[in-house]
């Protein structure tokens, strides 16, 4: 902790000098997280954060997410031993105070957004959304759906919401809700201004569900907006980010060529020859290839209501590969997209911990139905984020 306090200190956090309370917890004799937690808050009514030192045994990632983001309304950050024991240096703790930061409100990166005409015009809004499927050959287990939205003037700051839909179904069934939640959120965050535009990331769609998502989920968005006011028709920019593909971008010079394996440098952008030739799309190389060769994003554009030429299109999305709250480099794809990621995975494990703490539940209106699947309501239930930590970057 001590090293975490200095460390803090010198990239600008202002860490309380010594935890207030160090507590080793053994649920077998302790009790439930949950009552732990209750505890603390009750101790310490200011309490920010909450520091869970993992083992090989005990307490679970997914047990200490669950409680903290969804039933007592605490932040955590998680930290395996082994990690403190053998790799507690300065890249690891400068690693923790980017998460921590995000998690207590703060903003790692940003970008001038003085720069593109897009943000000198209005209030936009930046989205982002994702869907997660279970493992293959489980043929039960729900999908969720994920909606990150930014709540801030330079579209670092995010908001999250998860949503349990049908098995294996990739269109985002509550989208009209979630992006009306989200739409509200922002309008009570930047003193009752609405978005003039929308700007979509949506991560994971195969180009042959492309004219399913124009149908519904572009629909739902404008059907959401007509709720939040009659006639409200913010201009619509919606994206598809694809990464699995199978092309690869090479220079022809020597000079060009970055690291190790020779790759192309960040910002590298083909948007013709190789391109489709009727619809608009776009590959984007927005990180540098620490290993093997950079894999570009294959960005289509579904929708273009805001009439982006090309180059402010593509400025926007390299801009936005540079503010992920967990590095100080460009990533891959935008933050958005790769927000709403961790988001539908964080649900994935509260949802996998709620299930297994069921199953050790002895009690017998439970055991009458272990066997059976568990309701669509309960489980949105038992993923639906706490009003404390609702408004926060829960998931970085």
């Amino acid at each position: 902790m001590e090293r975490l306090h200095e460390k803090g200190n010198a990239m600008g956090m202002h860490i309380r000098q010594g935890p207030l309370e160090v507590t080793y917890y053994d649920p077998r004799r302790n009790g439930s997280v949950e009552k732990c937690f209750e505890g603390l808050r009750s101790r310490y009514p200011g309490l920010q954060l909450v520091i869970a030192v993992l083992g090989r045994r005990g307490i679970t990632y997914g047990e200490v997410k669950r409680t903290g983001d969804t039933m007592v309304g605490l932040k955590t950050q998680c930290v395996m031993s082994d990690t403190i024991d053998k790799k507690c240096n300065a890249a690891t703790l400068s690693n923790l105070c980017l998460k921590i930061n995000a998690k207590l409100g703060g903003v790692n990166n940003t970008f001038d957004t003085s720069l593109l005409q897009v943000f000198k015009e209005g209030p936009v809004i930046v989205m982002g959304a994702d869907v997660t499927h279970p493992s293959p050959g489980d043929d039960k287990k729900p999908s969720i759906a994920a909606l990150v939205a930014s709540m801030d003037s330079n579209a670092c700051v995010y908001r999250a919401d998860a949503r349990v839909q049908k098995h294996r179904k990739e269109i985002i069934v509550d989208m009209e809700e979630m992006v009306l939640d989200m739409l509200r959120a922002f309008y009570a965050a930047n003193r009752q201004a609405k978005p003039h535009r929308i700007i979509f990331y949506r991560d994971g769609v195969s180009e042959g569900q492309f004219k399913q998502v124009i149908e519904e989920e572009v629909s739902a968005i404008q059907a959401a907006c007509m709720r939040l006011e009659k006639g409200y028709e913010p201009g619509i920019t919606f994206l598809v980010v694809q990464k699995r593909h199978h092309v690869r971008f090479f220079p022809t010079n020597r000079e060009d060529q970055v690291g190790k394996a020779g790759n192309v440098p960040p910002g590298t952008i083909v948007d013709r020859d190789i391109t489709h030739p009727t619809e608009y799309d776009f590959y984007l190389c927005s990180h540098v290839g620490i290993q093997g060769t950079s894999r570009p994003c294959h960005y289509h554009v579904l929708r273009d209501d805001n009439n982006f030429s090309p180059d402010e299109l593509e400025q926007l999305s390299y801009r936005l590969c540079h503010v992920f709250f967990r590095c100080n480099r460009s990533v891959s794809y935008p933050a958005p997209a790769y927000y709403a990621h961790l988001a539908a995975f964080r649900a994935r494990h509260i949802l996998h911990d709620w299930e297994a703490s069921g199953s050790e539940d002895s009690a017998s209106a439970y055991s009458a139905r272990s066997d059976a699947q568990h309701s669509q309501a309960e489980m949105a239930q038992a993923i639906k984020t706490h009003e404390r930590v609702k408004y926060t970057m829960y998931f970085a």
